[in-house]
C-alpha cells in the first residue's frame, strides 16, 4: 500500500483505506468514516481544545496520548500502535502535491497543556512553529482571555469537498459524528467564523507558541 501511494502520489489514501478496514477497532466509532471524507476534502477548518490537532502532532506527542489511553485500560498496546500508525498515514496528505488548505484554531490549552513531558512538548511546539512556513496551513490560537466570547465550546471540524459541499464532524466521549445536515453545518461554520475573527492573528499566535516553548525551559 505504501509503495502504491508513493507511485500514485495519493497522499496515503490507499493505506488510509486499508487502516480503516483493518484497524478500525482501535479508533473511535465514526472516525474512519470522517477520515475517508477528510482524505477527499479540498479545505479543512478545525477548532481543537486541550490537545494539538492530530494532523500536526509529532510521533512522540501522539504516542504519549496513546500510552495514556493504554494505562487507563481504554485500548491495548497493539491498538495504540495501530492508532499512531493510522494518524501518520493521515498526515501524508500534508506533503502530497494536492495538499489541501488547513485552517486550525487551537484553544490556548493546546499549547499550554503538558503532554509527554517537557522534551516531547518542546518538540511539538517546534513542529507547530515549522508549520507556519507552509503556504496552505494557517494556525491561530484562541487565547484564554477570550473567555465566554469563544463561540465554540467543543472541538469541531468542517470539511469542504471538491463539489464545494460541506461536512461537519464532532465527537462525544463515546463516538464521532459526521453530519451532512445543512442547518447544523452552517451553524458550526458561522460559529467558526466568529472564533476565527476573535482569535489571535497568525503573527501573534506564532509568538504565543514560541513563548509557551520558552516557558518550558524555565
Amino acid at each position: 500500500m505504501v509503495v502504491a501511494d508513493r507511485v500514485l502520489d495519493t497522499g496515503g489514501t490507499l493505506e488510509l483505506t486499508y487502516w480503516s478496514l483493518n484497524g478500525g477497532g482501535s479508533l473511535l466509532e465514526g472516525f474512519p468514516e470522517f477520515a475517508a471524507q477528510e482524505a477527499k476534502a479540498v479545505e479543512m477548518r478545525q477548532f481543537e481544545l486541550g490537545v494539538v490537532p492530530g494532523l500536526f502532532q509529532t510521533r512522540a506527542y501522539a504516542e504519549a496520548l496513546a500510552a495514556a489511553d493504554v494505562r487507563r485500560g481504554a485500548i491495548t498496546e497493539e491498538e495504540a500502535d495501530t492508532r499512531v500508525s493510522y494518524l501518520f498515514t493521515r498526515q501524508q496528505r500534508l506533503d502530497s502535491k494536492d495538499v489541501r488548505l488547513i485552517h486550525a484554531v487551537m484553544d490556548e490549552s493546546c499549547i499550554r497543556r503538558l503532554v509527554g513531558g517537557a522534551v516531547v512538548m518542546r518538540e511539538q511546539l517546534d513542529r507547530l512553529v515549522d508549520l507556519f512556513e507552509r503556504p496552505k496551513t494557517i494556525i491561530q490560537v484562541a487565547p484564554f482571555s477570550m473567555g465566554e466570547r469563544r463561540s465554540l465550546a467543543l472541538p469541531v471540524v468542517l470539511l469542504t469537498m471538491p463539489d464545494r459541499s460541506m461536512l461537519g464532524y464532532a465527537e462525544s466521549q463515546a463516538r464521532g459524528f459526521l453530519t451532512r445536515e445543512t442547518e447544523t453545518v452552517m451553524a458550526w461554520s458561522r460559529d467558526y467564523d466568529r472564533l476565527q475573527v476573535g482569535a489571535s492573528s497568525d503573527v501573534v499566535s506564532l509568538e504565543m507558541i514560541r513563548a509557551a516553548r520558552k516557558d518550558l525551559r524555565s
